[in-house]
């Protein structure tokens, strides 16, 4: 348990390298440089010292992280505004600038939107976009099927998040895609970095897009705001414009417009590039590719739920979570001081072989008939934890149900693809190349709509 104490600091085992070392060690290895220090001292609790991450303590132990994300906000905080956070690119009406009372409101808003009946309303829309994308595709020529996978979820939440069509939704991606990567890049930059210096420096083209996207956006809500039959609507845009507070108060506009970048933003990159990984294992894995083909053509959908969960355990698209002290307080048999960063690491976490044995094994059967561990954690966890988990969960399902269905994948045995870190994900570094051809073998042509999702997040 975690507790607020009085006691002498006393911070894990850390590197001695100093810190510019230790950065360039990180900009090498990501979370693989934290492995190294933890298999140096024999502990998944260790201090780090980075820039902008002073003495900041790493967790890898699944029991401790799921105690950090239960941990009262009295005690410990997401770091939600300031230089370096996502609540500086998405704005303060954003989940992720919030904290406290103000953001339990909003969750209680936005969440139930991504479950249930209005979630299970999207499923068309994602199957329409693979098909759509599908026929782009090269017969039997290699492709990268991660921009493939971009395009399919951008386009599925941007029709379910803002009912967008047609030129509006030309419009959001032509600025969407350029945009959100550029946002992630801000974020590593130094702080003195984020000053508008003209259209060619990092910040100032970002708030170019932002103030793009800001004016589509207004313009898609006097839209609904003038649609008679906006009380009809599902999607998320016209949800938000008819939510209220508990107090009775609306979410203003410019509160909504943050919300929904937010949605957008950490929606489609994750899940496309979750997507990607998903091919670029498979391909590597014939047997079972064919299992699950013989599944989707059987309607069954249980080794395909556990190939999800299994792509997002093994191929996190983000390495970690972060919760900051607001007191001192007890960690196990450490102290530590207000303040301190805590990095809770999802893709450390996700490799121990004390919860996966044979961790580093592409292996969805661990999963099949079996609760997830605790130390099982893509999505985050407690008041902080990712409000789309549910929808980004049912958009890979549909989507690797229709591409199985429509699709004959051509094995490989080519070396796994490294991951490259794109801004906000990452992603497989070759784009998840594969070759792919039409199946002529279909057991069924009925209405792919009537098999519905089955799965939880």
């Amino acid at each position: 348990m975690v507790t607020a104490t009085t006691e002498p600091v006393r911070l894990p085992p850390r590197s001695r390298l100093p810190k510019l070392v230790q950065a360039v060690k990180f900009g090498a290895a990501n979370h693989g440089m934290f492995a190294a220090v933890g298999r140096r001292y024999g502990s998944n609790v260790i201090s780090v010292n980075l820039p902008r991450n002073d003495h900041a303590v790493v967790i890898s132990d699944p029991v401790l992280a799921k105690e950090l994300f239960k941990t009262s906000t009295d005690l410990l905080e997401r770091p939600t505004w300031g230089a370096g956070t996502l609540g500086e690119i998405f704005g303060p009406g954003s989940t992720f600038s919030l904290a406290g009372d103000e953001l339990l409101a909003q969750r209680k808003i936005v969440l139930p939107m991504f479950h249930g009946k209005r979630m299970r309303s999207y499923e068309h829309i994602i199957e329409d976009e693979v098909m759509r994308e599908i026929e782009t595709w090269p017969e039997g020529r290699e492709f990268e099927s991660l921009e493939a996978m971009t395009s399919i979820a951008l386009n599925s939440i941007l029709r379910a998040v803002f009912g967008a069509e047609g030129p509006a939704l030309n419009k959001l991606r032509d600025v969407v895609l350029p945009m959100v990567p550029l946002g992630g890049w801000n974020l590593v930059l130094p702080p003195w970095t984020r000053r508008d210096l003209g259209p060619w420096s990092p910040w100032g083209r970002y708030t170019r897009y932002r103030r793009r996207f800001d004016a589509i956006v207004n313009s898609l809500i006097a839209d609904a705001q003038a649609d008679p039959a906006l009380e009809e609507r599902s999607d998320v845009l016209s949800l938000l414009l008819q939510a209220r507070y508990e107090d009775g108060e609306p979410i203003s506009d410019q509160h909504i417009a943050d919300e929904m970048l937010t949605l957008l933003a950490s929606g489609h990159e994750t899940t496309a590039a979750s997507l990607a990984w998903a091919v670029e294992r498979l391909t590597r894995h014939p047997q079972l590719l064919s299992r699950l083909v013989e599944e989707v053509d059987a309607g069954g959908s249980d080794l395909r739920q556990a190939t999800i969960d299994e792509v997002l355990r093994i191929r996190p698209v983000l390495d970690g979570a972060m919760r900051r002290t607001k007191t001192r307080i007890r960690l196990r048999d450490w102290v530590i001081p207000e303040g301190t960063n805590l990095i809770i690491s999802i893709r450390l976490t996700q490799s121990a072989q004390e919860s996966f044995p044979d961790a580093e094994s592409f292996n969805p059967d661990r999963f099949v008939g079996a609760p997830k561990p605790i130390a099982w954690i893509p999505f985050g966890g407690g008041l902080n934890r990712c409000v789309g988990a549910a929808f980004a969960h049912m958009e890979m399902d549909v989507a690797l149900r229709t591409l199985l269905r429509e699709l004959r994948f051509e094995p490989t045995d080519a070396p796994a693809e490294r991951g490259r870190w794109r801004g906000v994900a990452t992603v497989p570094a070759k784009g998840a190349r594969a070759v792919a051809h039409r199946r002529t073998d279909k057991a069924s042509d009925a209405d792919p709509a009537s098999v519905a999702y089955q799965g939880s997040a």
